[in-house]
């Protein structure tokens, strides 16, 4: 596992350390830095913080501000803005890579999830994606077991369930599609560049959905009701942003809104008898169907 280089670390303990406290002043990043691995015992000079703050912005691209009505720094971000998520993500990953890599010797005992689609093509494609570049590839779909030829303006990635996904405009069949990086085959990028239209909005796009199966309609008001002890798990992580929650004494009644897609429709299967759908109708009988189809598989 690679491990991080020595500035980039401080750059994480500094913008990491912002982060844990919300706003934070010199004095007292300087108590927390002199009790880092990194200080070496020393206080951190004033020029040499200035320094770190414009190498951060740089490099890591997180504009650390400063409120000079109470002498605090805080991080610049729009904490529900996607590029926020986006460093959020960054800064965990770097963070865990780093923590990771002191402690080689417990590789036995520390399991991570694996997600092969990352390894072969993720670089290429946000290669295109900051160059505005098509890339072409051959594209192998589950369901019909064929290969063809896709040329795609990527507009945006997307993980989810350990797959990566990037989703974009296919000018062949006029429409924005999305594929799964771990089928495709024989990548690389066109030397064409495209402009991504000014009135698409990625963070919009899945943004009733569950997953990462589009639909193109109205989405519908989602009842279910959940035990006790499921109603835990979709406080911890919930299912969706539109989530709202009525608690009861032996379950709960959580509301959604959101397409009834497939990736839903086998999301609520999961929870086996934990969660039962009350509304709307369709979603129930899509429920219903899916359990008798597999019920079927053992008489």
């Amino acid at each position: 596992m690679a491990q991080t280089s020595p500035q980039l670390n401080k750059f994480l303990w500094i913008v990491n350390t912002i982060r844990r406290y919300g706003r934070i002043t010199r004095e007292q990043l300087d108590e927390l830095w002199l009790e880092s691995p990194y200080s070496g015992g020393r206080t951190m000079p004033r020029r040499t913080f200035y320094n770190y703050r414009i190498a951060i912005k740089e490099a890591l691209h997180i504009n650390i501000g400063y409120d000079a009505a109470t002498f605090e720094y805080f991080l610049d971000l729009d904490e529900n803005s996607q590029d926020a998520k986006m460093h959020s993500w960054l800064l965990d990953s770097l963070s865990l890579n780093d923590l990771l890599s002191d402690y080689q010797g417990l590789a036995g005992r520390i399991f991570l999830e694996d997600v092969p689609s990352a390894r072969k093509f993720l670089s290429e494609i946000l290669k295109a994606l900051k160059g505005n570049q098509s890339v072409s590839f051959v594209y192998r779909t589950y369901n019909v077991g064929m290969s063809h030829d896709v040329t795609l303006q990527p507009y945006f990635v997307k993980i989810f369930k350990q797959l990566w996904y990037v989703i974009g405009y296919v000018p062949a069949e006029k429409k924005i599609k999305t594929y799964a990086l771990d089928r495709m085959k024989e990548l690389h990028l066109n030397a064409d560049t495209f402009k991504m239209p000014e009135d698409f909005d990625p963070s919009a796009y899945f943004r009733d959905c569950y997953g990462i199966v589009w639909h193109n309609g109205t989405p519908k008001n989602i009842t279910v009701r959940a035990t006790a002890n499921q109603a835990k798990y979709f406080r911890a992580l919930p299912l969706h942003a539109s989530q709202r929650e009525e608690i009861h004494d032996e379950y709960s009644v959580f509301h959604f809104k959101m397409f009834i897609t497939t990736d839903l429709i086998q999301q609520i299967l999961s929870y086996g008898s934990s969660v039962e759908v009350v509304s709307p109708p369709e979603l129930k009988a899509a429920v219903i169907t899916e359990l008798e189809d597999s019920l079927a598989h053992y008489k």
